[in-house]
């Protein structure tokens, strides 16, 4: 989809959405930001940006704002791990619920491509191997976490549209690093490039790490030449975490902490926290994280995307170093 388009973009003003609105106005599309609350939006987003209120739940509202676009980028979601089952009903309705009221409505309003923006989250647990759009995960091994089965729900939601003809591509993104988020991981990249990281836990977990930048211009390729009903991988170089803590910590030319906390112990803590949780603050749902993280890879292949979208994700120092570079100091990272 060249030249200047009309497109609609939900999760605007989120850490990825940022991203990608900015490179859609810098090309001179013409944006329409569905978002909570239009004034503070104003703050975040290009002036140029169309700031619509919605909330996602009403479909006339979105129908109406998707009237006449090019495209639609669906990016809204809740990308946490580790919650609390008193808001499980939330994050369902924020993935899978929201999912299919916007790509109902794009597929109402006539919009002539849509993508879908879900995660290789869905692929589960890959033990070690690298994979690619065609790999399906054993749904009988059961999920991973609560983020895993909403995000894996909405991906099938995305598919069945696709079976019955619906213009959507997807696109699968890993974990996702750069200035303006402020999530766990991230917060140790920036402490380990810092030199104040105290220890490491869950070293072992294997991710595939892709800058925000890389990520928005993955995006609007599939938005302009991904083909109708494909998914797309856009990760990174597939490392464990410890490994990309120690690039952080020589990109900032520190020394990487010898103290790591032992899976056992994370085990143990993971079933004391319902109970000591109050106390030692641990996370409302630790036994997630650590079922999430433990022994786990998510691995995944951006060949197909290189070679059908130009997809070229910069290297984990180089990434580092913009981004510590463009936050003063300080990064983040997040999951979509």
């Amino acid at each position: 989809m060249p030249g200047a388009a009309r497109i609609v973009v939900t999760g605007a003003t989120g850490f990825i959405g940022r991203h990608v609105v900015d490179q859609l106005v810098r090309r001179g599309d013409d944006v329409t930001a569905l978002v909570r609350d239009p004034v503070s939006a104003r703050a975040l987003l290009p002036a140029t940006v169309e700031s619509v209120s919605s909330d996602l739940t009403d479909p006339a509202t979105l129908v109406s704002a998707m009237a006449g676009a090019t495209g639609v980028v669906h990016l809204a979601g809740s990308y946490r791990v580790g919650i609390p089952r008193s808001e499980r009903p939330h994050m369902l309705d924020a993935n899978v619920g929201a999912a299919e009221r916007v790509l109902d409505a794009a597929i109402t309003a006539a919009v002539a491509r849509v993508v879908h923006v879900s995660t290789v989250n869905v692929f589960g647990n890959t033990k070690g191997v690298v994979v690619d759009e065609t790999y399906r995960r054993d749904v009988s091994a059961g999920f991973l976490s609560y983020y895993d089965e909403t995000k894996w729900l909405a991906h099938q939601a995305a598919e069945r549209r696709i079976r019955d003809g619906a213009p959507i591509v997807i696109v699968q993104p890993s974990q996702v690093y750069g200035p303006g988020d402020h999530s766990s991981i991230g917060e140790q990249l920036r402490q380990a490039h810092d030199g104040t990281l105290a220890f490491i836990g869950l070293g072992g977990v294997g991710l595939g790490f892709v800058h925000a930048d890389d990520l928005a211009t993955g995006i609007l390729a599939a938005l302009d030449r991904g083909r109708p009903g494909a998914s797309y991988i856009l990760g990174g170089p597939n490392v464990r975490l410890r490994e990309a803590l120690a690039i952080a910590a020589k990109v900032g030319g520190r020394p990487l902490p010898r103290i790591s906390v032992p899976d056992t112990v994370l085990r143990v803590g993971a079933f004391l926290g319902p109970h000591l949780g109050g106390l030692f603050g641990l996370p409302p749902d630790l036994g997630e994280i650590v079922s999430a993280s433990i022994g786990v890879t998510y691995w995944a292949s951006s060949a197909r995307a290189a070679t059908e979208l130009g997809y070229r994700p910069r290297d984990l120092a180089t990434g580092f170093a913009d981004t510590f570079a463009a936050a003063g100091g300080t990064t983040a990272a997040s999951d979509a």
